[in-house]
């Protein structure tokens, strides 16, 4: 489970993020990065900030919740890592149903490191 200062919550954000942020597609996520904006002190110290659409195209309730379990489990381990203040939002495709959890770590790392040279 991420912490409670690490989730995007608010769909104004999510919006945000998608529309205004740099965005790497992969095989089985679409990952988009927004930064944190401004030279603001209070946005330096903010933590990162993730959230994650897994939509009905990925497959029924059962999948949908693997998926998510398992990309959450993919950005925890990599929350040290991304930029303070930024939002980031994990899109699954529906190939992702059938990806193993392993392959999900590959993409989700090649679309960051695409981004923002993260790992």
């Amino acid at each position: 489970m991420l912490p409670a200062s690490n989730r995007l919550r608010r769909s104004d954000d999510f919006r945000r993020a998608v529309r205004a942020g740099r965005r790497a597609g992969r095989r089985a996520v679409v990952v988009h990065l927004l930064p944190g904006a401004g030279t603001d002190d209070t946005v330096r110290s903010d933590p990162a900030r993730v959230g994650f659409v897994v939509n009905k195209a990925v497959g029924n309730a059962v999948l949908r919740n693997r998926v998510h379990r398992r990309l959450r489990a993919v950005m925890a381990a990599r929350l040290p890592d991304l930029p303070a203040g930024s939002m980031i939002v994990v899109r699954a495709l529906p190939s992702a149903a059938s990806a193993s959890y392993d392959e999900l770590v590959t993409d989700v790392d090649g679309a960051l490191s695409r981004l923002s040279g993260i790992r």
